[in-house]
């Protein structure tokens, strides 16, 4: 064991501890909101009282539903057996985990499986998840006692995997427990991995029949009547909400909605997205997986700060991926990991009068597009980068450890 390993097992040992210290030491260290409902919302699971079901134990000006489909509320179900104390640490702990496994997997697809097998790049892995940690998609998914660490992941092994029953299963179940993950089926699409593509799709359909079966009223209710209600998930113009639906309602004045302005902005991106996608070289599926996770974070009517856990691939991806001797893949990725480290959507939250409030002075309207315009720069530097005599597919499974760990 080296000593550059070491450090960083120690860096993210101490990561670790921090957490811990801050939920059982602190007086509301023990937070976890989202996990709260997560865990007392799929108690009601088949009493007919699932969607009416609040919290607003830590949230007054808001009492949080349960937001999610039915299979999330059986998939939650058996936290509920449990002291919540120990599903809240045994969360964190999973979550830490699993955040491990995103980032050991972003470098797997970036370098191959063989490069894992070197110290230099596990210890790299251990480095950037011990940063992780302190960026903010993580850190609120901490506070908040977010599932989307575990979706992401979900994700990127479907990705890793070249059987399409697994890849198929894992993102239909995914999609099952919450929507959003359905959107890598862009990816099975963009990659011609039809039969994944299918599969997914008959998975999630199946998570639907289960549901129906178990509780028929709830299901309905949740796909007929509440599918698509943003105003049940959070204020639209929140500074937290980072998609284009919230940024383009911060700077008009009014929640924009579906209307025909989102609907420009939504082709502009798919239009910007479509040109990154092509402009990358051949099996770059990190490549193809960041783009069109971030495509799913801009059109989603509310992406919340700690769904764009997705950011910590890009970084990666921009670091160690087959741009990364273009210029401007540093200062891009340089960008994230300001904004991230810094939190700007969390800083703006001090800043607005209130959550339901949409019109925003102009400068906390820009730097409340901080994701957006991130995504957007994102895209356009890609497709003008694929352009370069620099872009080349990352073979660095035999490359000795010679770029200074993060």
């Amino acid at each position: 064991m080296n000593r550059h390993f070491r450090l960083a097992a120690v860096a993210l040992g101490l990561s670790v501890l921090a957490r811990l210290a801050w939920v059982l030491l602190l007086p509301n260290g023990m937070n976890f909101v989202d996990l709260h409902v997560y865990v007392d919302g799929s108690a009601n699971l088949g009493s007919g009282n699932l969607y009416e079901y609040t919290d607003a134990s830590k949230t007054p000006d808001f009492p949080l539903p349960f937001t999610y489909p039915p299979f999330a509320a059986l998939v939650f179900y058996p936290l509920h057996f449990l002291p919540f104390s120990v599903v809240a640490i045994g969360w964190l702990l999973a979550t830490v985990a699993a955040l491990f496994g995103v980032v050991w997997i972003a470098l797997e697809l970036i370098l191959g499986k063989d490069a894992l097998r070197q110290q230099y790049w596990r210890t790299t892995a251990v480095a950037w998840t011990a940063v992780g940690m302190w960026l903010e998609p993580v850190r609120t998914t901490f506070d908040y006692g977010q599932v989307n660490v575990f979706l992401v992941l979900i994700a990127m092994l479907a990705v890793r995997s070249t059987k399409w029953w697994v890849s198929g299963t894992l993102v239909g179940a995914a999609a099952g427990v919450k929507l959003t993950p359905a959107v890598t089926g862009l990816y099975f699409v963009a990659r011609r991995r039809w039969l994944d593509a299918a599969w997914s799709a008959i998975v999630f359909f199946g998570t639907i029949g289960l549901t129906f079966a178990i509780t028929p009223d709830e299901t309905r209710k949740y796909f007929t009547e509440l599918l698509g209600d943003a105003s049940r998930i959070g204020p639209v113009a929140s500074s937290t909400n980072q998609s284009l639906r919230g940024a383009l309602s911060r700077f008009l004045g009014h929640d924009v909605v579906s209307g025909p302005v989102w609907l420009v902005a939504v082709l502009i991106t798919a239009v910007l997205a479509v040109l990154a996608w092509r402009a990358l070289v051949k099996d770059d599926l990190l490549g193809t997986l960041v783009i069109v996770q971030l495509f799913g974070l801009m059109v989603s009517p509310i992406s919340w700060s700690h769904h764009w856990i997705w950011l910590i691939p890009v970084i990666l991806w921009l670091v160690y991926g087959p741009m990364r001797e273009v210029a401007g893949a540093r200062w891009v990725a340089g960008y994230w990991l300001l904004t991230t480290a810094i939190g700007v959507p969390w800083v703006l939250g001090f800043f607005q009068s209130s959550i339901w409030t949409v019109s925003r002075p102009g400068i906390l309207s820009w730097l409340g597009a901080v994701d957006v315009i991130g995504v957007l720069v994102f895209y356009a530097w890609v497709a003008w980068a694929g352009r370069s005599s620099s872009v080349r597919p990352v073979d660095r499974s035999h490359e000795p450890a010679r770029h200074p760990v993060p």
